[in-house]
């Protein structure tokens, strides 16, 4: 599934939710990091029933090393869709931000 994201995202075969371009405009995202993110990133959660359509979570970095999280859609669609993306805080996630800390670590 990543390596066909990864290879829509290449081939700019994708789209921005209303959201996710209201959140990278915000927060200071540019296009070309949500693909080096997804480039070098993992799936790090897993949404099959999410409420619109299925959906996972990328982490990964950008070519200077500014962690991006980027939630998008499963490539079983014509165009990958971005739904959101953010910067993670590094209280609610570990040092390599790929799982969430426990109430215990915050």
């Amino acid at each position: 599934m990543l390596a066909e994201i990864r290879r829509k995202i290449a081939d700019d075969q994708f789209e921005f939710s209303k959201h996710a371009v209201d959140q990278s405009i915000l927060r200071g995202i540019h296009v070309q990091e949500i693909k080096e993110a997804i480039a070098s990133g993992q799936v790090i959660e897993d949404y099959p029933d999410d409420k619109y359509a299925p959906s996972c979570l990328i982490s990964g970095l950008t070519q200077a090393n500014r962690p991006l999280h980027v939630q998008c859609s499963y490539p079983s669609r014509s165009l990958i869709k971005i739904i959101t993306v953010y910067e993670p805080n590094s209280n609610l996630w570990n040092n390599d931000f790929t799982r969430r800390r426990s109430n215990d670590e915050q």
